[in-house]
């Protein structure tokens, strides 16, 4: 049975990704910063292997990994962790998956990593989660065989937000990175601008239909689709219930419906993402249920393809440069519902 290290493993989404390595057959090695929470979770889990290790401790995070055939990084901000856990997997030999959300700790992942992770011949897939690694996935699979397109637009359906802590610790530091600007790309780069998001319409597949969109809410996937795709403008939409929610320091946390055996919450949503190229359109549309409950799902496969050499390339890539997006998006089937439009 292969052990893999899951930093961060206490956390909201930490514990979604350790349960579903174990519904997977892997053997989780926990690890992160505090060695109580470590320990309670190990204890909860049936006695599993508990490697507390700090981001500034390069040789308890080489303990973390010793022995195992991978790592994921659940432990934001990634602004702070990502560095040194990549670093670790790169002396350790082993694939780095991590969950970031945030637009400049991806973006400072490619940079930082790329040319390092292929020489080494090492594997670096960062953003596989809900925002960065689905979008990317679903954007792929609509392209189909287009080699360009004018544009993206992915526009997130979500009926609620309720953030973790670490959400909000998250954007906090995305927010200081930039100055409190926002950023979207278009014309081929980041650009930051001082003026307010514009407020949309936007039209999703039934039955959510029409809703009031923020503009430009940028996500993590205006990194990961331009790093691999020949597309100048990608932009992304928040539904304006989603965006207040987590603008009120009065959002609670998610709480598990009752009904829910995964421990889901009841939050749902639909991501719509529309490529377009000249007057032509394609468009992927994915369904399901609690942002962060689907993202164990997306990196736990990405976990088992890497490991089983299901991949296209090495080094640091996205979701949809590394794996065959439309297969890719087929295995979630028991997760997330799937429209293409090609």
């Amino acid at each position: 049975m292969r052990e893999v290290a899951v930093f961060g493993a206490y956390g909201h989404t930490g514990r979604f990704v350790v349960a579903e390595l174990l519904a997977r057959g892997f053997v989780p090695v926990l690890s992160g910063r505090n060695a109580e929470r470590l320990k309670a979770l190990a204890v909860a889990e049936g006695g599993l292997e508990a490697r507390p290790a700090a981001v500034d401790d390069p040789a308890a995070l080489d303990r973390a990994l010793a022995g195992t055939a991978a790592v994921i990084n659940c432990a934001g901000p990634f602004a702070d962790t990502a560095g040194p856990v990549v670093e670790a997997a790169l002396r350790a030999g082993v694939p780095y998956l991590d969950v970031a959300a945030e637009i400049e700790a991806n973006a400072d992942t490619f940079d930082r990593f790329g040319e390092r992770a292929r020489a080494a011949g090492a594997v670096v897939v960062p953003a596989m989660a809900f925002y960065g690694g689905l979008g990317d996935l679903l954007v792929t699979a609509a392209l189909g065989d287009w080699a360009s397109a004018d544009e993206v637009h992915i526009a997130y359906g979500l009926d609620s937000w309720h953030p973790t802590a670490g959400t909000r610790e998250a954007g906090a530091v995305s927010r200081r990175r930039r100055g409190g600007r926002r950023v979207r790309f278009t014309a081929g780069r980041l650009e930051y601008r001082d003026d307010a998001s514009p407020r949309l319409t936007w039209q999703f597949p039934e039955p959510v239909g029409s809703r009031e969109v923020i503009g430009d809410f940028s996500m993590a996937d205006i990194v990961t689709v331009p790093s691999h795709l020949d597309v100048p403008d990608v932009r992304t939409y928040m539904t304006v219930r989603a965006a207040e929610d987590i603008a009120s320091p009065d959002t609670p946390t998610p709480v598990a419906s009752p009904a829910d055996g995964r421990g889901r919450s009841d939050q749902t949503f639909l991501v719509d993402a529309v490529v377009r190229r000249g007057g032509a359109e394609r468009r992927a549309v994915a369904r399901g249920r609690d942002i962060y409950a689907v993202t164990a799902p997306l990196v736990v496969e990405a976990l088992d393809r890497v490991l089983s050499g299901r991949v296209r390339t090495t080094g640091v890539a996205s979701a949809g440069e590394i794996f065959d997006a439309v297969d890719f998006l087929g295995a979630l089937s028991g997760h997330l519902t799937v429209e293409l439009s090609v």
